[in-house]
């Protein structure tokens, strides 16, 4: 049976409007297999069986552990190749496929045998692979579908239902390794005593927008009614938590405290380090006045030279110490965090985000790399109605889009085999790269059983990505075309219409045990001559308009395609910061720490940055917050549309944005008042300003709301002309409005990713991504500091985030010109921070730190002429140091 996925395909300019269906065959059920009888196996607890001969099967002859064939030919393959208890190389027994290692063993071999051997029941290996030419068959683990499927065009579909029926569940396919996978085996739950009325504890409903103020009293309210309930809890009872009494009000305490809290550096460490810096600063300052005062006559070019290069040198230390003169470390409670929004039993009032993930050219950017970091985001631990994974294709690859197909069934195993065993880290090429200790770890014989089941699904997917890979490095001369002949319309990547699919969603995309998975949705914005597309930053901020228009999250994360989520914790250890009564509403954003995979043992190439992930950050972190680094990074969705923190009274009294690139502090006028009243209008209420009626009636009603806020002229040009988007902004807790029509939300969202859409409004000026840097992700995170925000720096101690780094010399190179031509673009544009925003709430060591950031690559001038000085010297017999310097040198030589 055929089953439909809806991509909307249209271009706002040209009119067009199409649907791209997805098809695909449901593939036959697989076989059982079935363990031979005998001694159990400690490692998968089957049947140890017995050999050809019919003795026992032993696989290891120093110590006899009992493991049968199956676990011993996958070990010698694909594990740690010894046995698990004396930990001796396993060596190949007769009928055994060869592994590396085994032409240093002096047995006789066996080729005659070497692939047929029979086990117990007299079946062979499951995982070897046979194959005729170039048809591949996969044995008994072959899928017995088709690798590669082709979409097919057709024109004048009707969309109707929720937008994730856009992409209806495909028939479960039945693995033939399901016999591994116990069903009576039952999920862990956590049992909730029905006795306890767990709502009348702590927090029923925490508005993180209301005032600090407010929350203490509804939690003063929620204490009482406890101690009302309880009457003892205050006077003795159980209150030592020996009882009832003392575990509810226990949770009650656990509920108030806050999320995060701040760890300072110990004061011997820290202080130290200052002194240091104050010695070195002293020091300087007498070196500085000795050179002023002696200068060199004879060679007043060469010496005026050097005293430049090395003032210089000298701000450029200043620059980079003194932000580091307060640094912190933070820790955050993620058990409270579910306690207060994530009980057990009660809906979750975590805050829905968007994940973003950006790629451009699949041959560069492997589409294998990209599908890991898709799966980890799918399996991350987060409620699934509350996460959406949208991925965005700027080079409209019709090879991305087969690959997040292939992706999105595959995820249907592999998500809830990750939230099973609880696996990390959930991106399978990551996972099955590490090796497991069976007796150390002590394994499960089930999940030994579903792992080795999994790895082999995931063998195959590889394969099919390859496929697809292999089958793309040629492209037709005609392009690429769907099955039924129509062109694929991104066959132009300068010239296509905007692409839209929604692959997997919370009714439509179903696991193989039939829960709901995380929304995944395909973007490719519209490309046409003659615009300007902004490379990343413009493909950011289309997907900031398409993920508002259809699920409008609280929240936005970003990640590059080769940057997985190492721990599936992440997304709550942001909403410690983000969903902070106290801290949530001013933070911009949450920045993780970069840390990658294959780096070399001497790190020749200096990419992990040490001393910026681990130092300056951590000293940033204690001013105004770190800088954004571009990935592994979650938004403040207000912030990214340019409003300014919701702060009390007296926090907005210096809260003056200067549009202008320089000048002093100005006088309150109409316009700051105006934003005062929309900023303390938007702190009494979370709730929507105009709702989708009276948007498409000309907002009647709202007069009054209106007059506070903006006028529609201003609303369309600041925001452009969208009047579903443009009411996704006043949602602050997100979400969309539950009267929307699903098929105008669709157009819509074509609508807000065309190319013409961002004409004459604010958008890379004030609003999201920044315009005018390669380096954008700079020039985001200090516009957001300049209006007053703060920014969070997390650092876990299991890294949240691990990506690819560059291998090799020219890719690294690469790398490092593009972040200085970046930092010398915002140098001479207007927002440099030497000039911007004086009368702002820019912090002044916050500021002297982004100045660090964008002149660094200036210093390559004076580090060049400071080398070639010594040779000048040498040939023109003149020097730069005065001749009674250098008389007392020679004198202490001799």
């Amino acid at each position: 049976m055929a089953s439909n996925r809806g991509m909307v395909a249209g271009s706002h300019n040209r009119n067009e409007f199409v649907m791209i269906r997805h098809d695909g065959d449901a593939p036959a059920p697989g076989k059982e297999v079935k363990g031979a009888g005998g001694q159990g196996c400690q490692i998968c607890g089957d049947t140890v069986g017995v050999s050809a001969t019919g003795d026992v099967f032993v696989a290891c002859n120093e110590c006899a552990f009992p493991v049968c064939r199956p676990c011993y030919e996958y070990e010698r393959k694909d594990g740690v190749k010894c046995c698990p208890q004396c930990k001796t190389r396993y060596k190949r027994l007769k009928g055994s496929p060869r592994v590396p290692g085994d032409e240093e063993e002096e047995d006789v071999d066996d080729l005659d045998n070497e692939f047929n051997y029979k086990q117990g029941n007299g079946k062979g290996p499951e995982w070897q692979l046979r194959g005729q030419g170039e048809d591949i068959d996969l044995s008994s683990s072959s899928r017995h579908e088709p690798h590669h499927r082709i979409p097919r065009l057709t024109s004048g579909q009707q969309i109707s239902g929720e937008i994730p029926d856009a992409s209806p569940d495909r028939h479960s396919i039945r693995s033939p390794t399901s016999s591994y996978v116990d069903p009576s085996v039952p999920v862990p739950v956590r049992i909730v005593d029905p006795s306890k009325d767990l709502n009348s504890y702590g927090l029923n409903s925490v508005d993180w927008k209301e005032r600090v103020e407010s929350w203490r009293v509804k939690q003063d309210k929620n204490m009482m009614q406890v101690t009302n309930k309880y009457p003892d809890a205050r006077g003795g009872g159980d209150m030592e938590g020996t009882g009832s009494n003392g575990e509810d009000m226990q949770m009650v305490d656990d509920a108030r405290l806050p999320l995060s809290r701040i760890v300072p550096i110990p004061a011997n460490q820290l202080n130290l380090y200052r002194i240091v810096i104050i010695l070195r600063l002293i020091i300087l300052c007498f070196f500085f006045q000795y050179r002023v005062t002696h200068p060199v006559r004879d060679a007043y070019g060469l010496w005026l030279v050097s005293v430049i290069c090395e003032i210089w040198f000298a701000l450029s230390w200043l620059l980079d110490q003194f932000p580091k003169w307060y640094p912190i470390n933070r820790e955050t409670y993620l058990d409270r965090l579910a306690l207060r929004y994530d009980r057990e039993g009660e809906p979750s009032q975590l805050c829905p985000i968007d994940i973003f993930v950006s790629t451009v050219d699949p041959l560069k950017e492997p589409p294998l790399i990209t599908a890991n970091t898709v799966l980890s985001i799918l399996a991350v631990d987060y409620p699934v109605d509350k996460v959406s994974c949208y991925v965005s294709d700027d080079g409209s690859a019709m090879l991305t889009f087969e690959s997040l197909s292939e992706t999105a069934e595959f995820a249907r195993k592999w998500v809830p085999f990750c939230k099973k065993h609880n696996i990390e880290p959930r991106a399978p090429e990551f996972y099955f790269q590490q090796k497991i200790d069976y007796l150390k770890d002590k394994i499960q014989p089930s999940f030994v059983k579903e792992r080795r089941a999994m790895k082999r699904e995931y063998e195959e997917f590889k394969i099919r990505i390859n496929a697809l890979v292999a089958k793309a490095q040629k492209v037709p001369e005609e392009g690429w075309t769907m099955a039924d002949g129509t062109a694929w319309p991104g066959n132009n990547p300068r010239d296509h219409p905007g692409m839209i699919q929604v692959f997997l969603g919370h009714s439509g995309g179903l696991d193989t045990d039939g829960n709901e998975l995380p929304r995944l949705v395909y973007v490719s914005r519209e490309k046409r001559p003659g615009f300007q597309h902004h490379k990343k930053a413009g493909a950011m901020n289309a997907l900031i308009r398409v993920s508002a228009v259809l699920t409008n999250g609280a929240y936005l994360l970003n990640v590059d395609c080769d940057h997985y989520f190492n721990s599936s914790k992440a997304l709550r250890e942001a909403m410690c910061f983000m969903m902070d009564p106290a801290l949530g509403r001013k933070t911009c954003y949450v920045q993780f720490p970069q840390r990658f995979d294959g780096i070399d043992l001497h790190d020749r190439y200096a990419n992990r940055n040490i001393v910026f992930f681990d130092i300056n950050m951590k000293g940033l972190d204690g001013i105004q917050g770190p800088m954004y680094v571009g990935t592994g990074c979650c938004f403040n969705r207000q912030a990214l549309y340019g409003y300014d923190p919701v702060l009390t009274e007296a926090d907005l009294e210096p809260n003056i944005v200067v549009k202008s690139c320089c000048g002093g502090r100005k006088k309150k006028s109409k316009s700051y008042m105006d934003n005062k009243n929309r900023m303390m209008k938007r702190t009494e209420s979370s709730a929507p300003i105009f709702n989708m009626d009276d948007i498409e009636e000309g907002i009647e009603g709202y007069e009054d709301e209106r007059s506070m806020l903006m006028s529609q002229k201003r609303l369309e040009k600041r925001f452009g002309q969208s009047p579903i988007f443009t009411a996704s902004t006043f949602m602050t807790q997100g979400g969309i409005p539950p009267s929307t029509n699903p098929a105008s939300l669709l157009k819509e969202a074509i609508h807000v990713i065309s190319c013409g859409y961002e004409d004459k409004t604010e958008w890379g000026k004030e609003i999201g991504w920044i315009y005018g840097s390669v380096t954008e992700d700079i020039l985001t995170g200090f516009k957001m500091h300049a209006r007053g925000w703060i920014s969070i720096y997390c650092m876990p101690p299991r890294p949240c985030f691990k990506g690819s780094a560059p291998i090799n010399l020219s890719d690294r190179l690469n790398q490092v010109l593009r972040w200085a031509l970046g930092s010398v673009e915002i140098l001479f544009s207007r927002h440099c921070p030497i000039w911007y925003n004086y009368g702002g709430r820019l912090k002044l060591l916050e500021r002297v730190a982004y100045i660090n950031t964008i002149v660094y690559p200036i210093t390559s001038l004076p580090l060049i002429a400071y080398c070639v000085l010594p040779a000048i010297c040498l040939l023109t017999n003149k020097f730069i140091i005065p001749e009674r310097s250098l008389l007392l040198v020679k004198s202490l030589h001799c």
